[in-house]
């Protein structure tokens, strides 16, 4: 990888304890910033919007380590990294060119947007029922609503979308997936997590070929069962990509969108008083508390030059960084990182780019636009029960939002 001698890598925080301070550093840097991942991994920071989207969308940028990484080839990797979880399963997330291609079709023929229109009714339902729940709350008690809305609502659907029913294995499901997210857990920690994961989702699809149901995990087991070109790693892996990134990156949208609103009581007003939209609300935390901060990695698959003299060399790790490139001044001027529900141009990249785009984005804009005002209309004098600089980050450079949300339900 090449550097500088004046500038050495930007040493990441895997507790995330500045995301947006980090991010604006690693545009400081230019389009591309070297950085230094846990494990002492180096890769190119890329949190310039114009850059990243054209990354996104290059031939020339792999999302497979096993083909197009060096560190990864030669094992250099440790399974204790928090990193290794993200690049050993076999899925979208970690497959390039035809392989991506073959599992989007796939996917998208069981993921479509009827199938996550269809459950409007469904989320109305658990709103209200999680409402009913917080209503039912002694007054004066603080609730936190990370743990007893922003995380139930989210899981509630997938799970449902998913049909797994058993509510313990939900419940452990739900502890992986964080653990996977936390990059400054205990070494070994998210492959201990991970190899649970793995028992889990085995145990789902047992289950689901031997009683198939109306579900999405029936769907791609079919898909696998139909068709030779899905195999059973791939099966795993998709699942586990659909039931981890299908909860927390709603999680962080509604617990960011909450906490904003919270503490810019003037944005809360606009929307109230009906000169703008909760689309609007949900558009401008996409783009200003991005869910997903940083995603690891992708992969120089031949040397990219770059406009600014930097050239991305081949086999170079690139982090995509969301949230940097979705606060980018030059697309939103000097203030991109205030929060305005007014601002015309919302534009972001928090769900990913072209064929990366997320294909459940519609189904997390769908619950945060149902769980968002039913929220604010059911407790009008909702208020943060801490002071804002009380709440803690979550641990992560990769999740964006807070590992507590306390509230006060009620005034007095």
């Amino acid at each position: 990888m090449e550097t500088t001698p004046q500038d050495g890598p930007i040493v990441i925080d895997p507790a995330g304890r500045d995301i947006h301070g980090e991010a604006a550093r690693i545009r400081a840097r230019g389009p591309a910033a070297k950085v230094e991942l846990p494990g002492g991994v180096e890769a190119w920071a890329v949190g310039d919007s114009a850059l990243l989207k054209l990354l996104l969308t290059d031939s020339r940028v792999s999302k497979d380590p096993r083909r197009h990484w060096p560190t990864w080839i030669n094992g250099e990797v440790s399974p204790e990294s928090p990193l290794f979880v993200w690049l050993v399963v076999n899925n979208m997330l970690t497959s390039y060119g035809d392989d991506h291609r073959r599992l989007r079709r796939l996917i998208s023929s069981a993921f479509t947007a009827r199938r996550s229109a269809a459950m409007r009714p469904r989320i109305e339902k658990i709103v209200t029922e999680l409402l009913d729940g917080l209503e039912a709350v002694e007054p004066g008690l603080p609730v936190d609503l990370r743990e007893e809305y922003a995380y139930p609502l989210p899981i509630g659907v997938i799970c449902e979308l998913f049909g797994i029913d058993d509510e313990a294995a939900q419940d452990e499901m739900r502890r992986c997936v964080g653990t996977f997210f936390n990059t400054s857990a205990e070494p070994g920690e998210a492959t201990a997590a991970y190899s649970r994961m793995m028992e889990l989702l085995g145990a789902l699809i047992a289950e689901k070929r031997k009683n198939p149901g109306d579900d999405l995990s029936s769907a791609l087991i079919a898909a696998r069962d139909d068709d030779s070109r899905l195999s059973e790693e791939e099966l795993i892996g998709t699942l586990l990509l659909f039931i981890g990134a299908g909860h927390e990156t709603t999680v962080n949208l509604l617990d960011n969108a909450i906490h904003t609103l919270l503490t810019r009581p003037d944005q809360l007003a606009l929307v109230r008083a009906g000169r703008v939209g909760w689309d609007d609300v949900v558009e401008e935390t996409l783009r200003a508390e991005s869910p997903i901060a940083s995603l690891p990695l992708r992969f120089a698959v031949e040397d990219i030059a770059l406009d600014d003299g930097v050239t991305l060399r081949k086999g170079d790790a690139i982090l995509a960084c969301y949230a940097a490139a979705s606060r980018d001044p030059r697309v939103h001027g000097d203030d991109a990182d205030r929060f305005d529900v007014t601002r015309a141009d919302k534009e972001h990249v928090a769900f990913g780019h072209g064929v990366h785009h997320c294909l459940g984005a519609p189904l997390a804009r769908l619950e945060a636009i149902i769980a968002l005002p039913a929220l604010f209309d059911r407790f009008p004098d909702l208020t943060l029960a801490a002071e804002p600089g009380e709440l803690r980050p979550l641990a992560s450079f990769i999740s964006n939002g807070h590992s507590s949300l306390p509230v006060n339900l009620t005034a007095g």
